[in-house]
């Protein structure tokens, strides 16, 4: 048995990469060795290697979490959604996902010569109402033009800071055999339609994205007075991917039912089609949480009042045996979840 009882991983070599290439952004993991290897290694702060999504920090007695997020969605404006849109959406979900009630945003903008001025207007007015919704401030920002034919329309980078009005602790390390997982909703939808518009692919009627910010779902579980252990917004790397990290993190196993996690018929279908697995497909309003089993049914009703026509659902339990995740299909077969190497579908967050 493998040291720490951890699953074995594939034991062909990844690749050796003396370059930046594109699976080092998609939430596999390349992107997590050049994140350690790299980054952390050079910043050198233990607050930023306990802190996935936001970084929890005290300010004169004040509990605030801070994140910071870079958007490079390719095309601009897809069904459900646009560049502007998810840039509020990822940075409120990061804050959200600690708990986290956000408060203030900065924006900054790398723009391209030749973007019309029509279409920064649209993302500017969708970055503006995403924002109001929860009550969130834009109090800073920056904007920058490169010559044409460098910057892809628009790059946006958004920072945000929240405040944490209650006493939980979330977070991987708070994850415990006996947990039980949630799924807030159906997976796939997102990276699907993202996909489907860059490629102009003809499904009909076309495979809307599920952004949304998550604020108010996280709230209302809060003041439901539920025990969370964690939550995690499902984005590169889709559920599998999330799932995979936190199970690692919290050297716990993760057991996955297949038949309990949602994924339309449109999204099944154009991943059996393009050759995707809906568990790694990006999200940008679904997420997983982790909760004592005494609090599963009154999790699923608190997220049910929110959205009601959105279904959450137990697709999981966590035990103490072998470190990682496995999944029991629809045929009763159990397979192990390993994280994914590069990423399926590049630039769509």
């Amino acid at each position: 048995m493998p040291e720490n009882n951890r699953q074995p991983d594939c034991p062909l070599p990844l690749g050796n990469y003396d370059r930046i290439v594109l699976a080092h952004g998609g939430g596999g993991r390349l992107m997590h060795q050049l994140i350690d290897s790299i980054l952390l290694n050079a910043y050198g702060d233990s607050l930023l290697a306990d802190s996935p999504d936001s970084t929890a920090i005290e300010v004169e007695g004040t509990r605030l979490s801070v994140t910071t997020d870079s958007y490079v969605v390719r095309p601009l404006f897809f069904p459900g959604g646009d560049i502007g849109k998810l840039s509020v959406c990822g940075t409120v979900n990061d804050l959200a996902m600690s708990g986290a009630k956000p408060l203030y945003l900065t924006v900054g903008m790398i723009l391209e010569e030749g973007l019309e001025l029509e279409e920064l207007r649209e993302i500017a007015k969708s970055i503006g109402e995403t924002a109001r919704e929860d009550g969130v401030r834009i109090v800073a920002g920056d904007t920058k033009v490169v010559e044409k034919g460098h910057g892809h329309g628009i790059y946006i980078n958004t920072a945000g800071i929240g405040i944490r009005e209650h006493g939980q602790m979330i977070g991987p390390s708070k994850v415990e055999p006996g947990d039980a997982v949630i799924l807030s909703g159906d997976i796939g939808r997102h990276g699907i339609a993202v996909m489907a518009a860059r490629e102009k692919l003809p499904i009909e009627p076309p495979i809307i994205s599920d952004c949304a910010t998550l604020w108010k779902s996280v709230e209302r579980l809060l003041n439901a007075g539920i025990e969370i252990h964690c939550m995690r917004d499902l984005t590169r790397g889709g559920l599998g991917a999330a799932v995979v990290e936190i199970a690692n993190s919290s050297e716990v196993r993760v057991e996955l039912v297949e038949r309990n996690i949602a994924v339309s018929e449109a999204v099944r279908g154009a991943c059996e089609i393009l050759g995707f697995d809906p568990l790694f497909v990006a999200n940008e309003g679904r997420f997983v949480l982790f909760v004592p089993e005494k609090d599963v049914l009154r999790a699923i009703d608190a997220l049910s009042e929110i959205s009601p026509d959105i279904k959450p659902v137990k697709i999981g339990s966590v035990t103490n045996e072998s470190i990682g995740v496995t999944l029991q299909s629809l045929t009763g077969m159990e397979r192990a979840v390993q994280m994914p190497s590069g990423e399926q579908l590049p630039r769509i967050c």
